[in-house]
């Protein structure tokens, strides 16, 4: 019994890589919504971009 019961204890230092891995993964995740929000605003300078290069004559395109 003493055997289960020792081999279900955490240690101190699985509990820090726990902890270090939660944040790890939640700062994985603000850089990806960063990185999804900088790509969108891209896409959007670079319509607009296009849009006043081409001035009066824009046609939207066909997909």
């Amino acid at each position: 019994m003493a055997k289960a019961l020792f081999g279900s204890v955490v240690s101190g230092a699985e509990l820090r890589v726990l902890e270090e891995n939660a944040v790890l993964r939640a700062k994985v995740r603000r850089l990806e919504q960063e990185l999804a929000e900088l790509r969108s605003q891209r896409d959007a300078a670079i319509a607009h971009e296009l849009l006043s290069l081409a001035g009066d004559n824009a046609e939207p395109a066909l997909a």
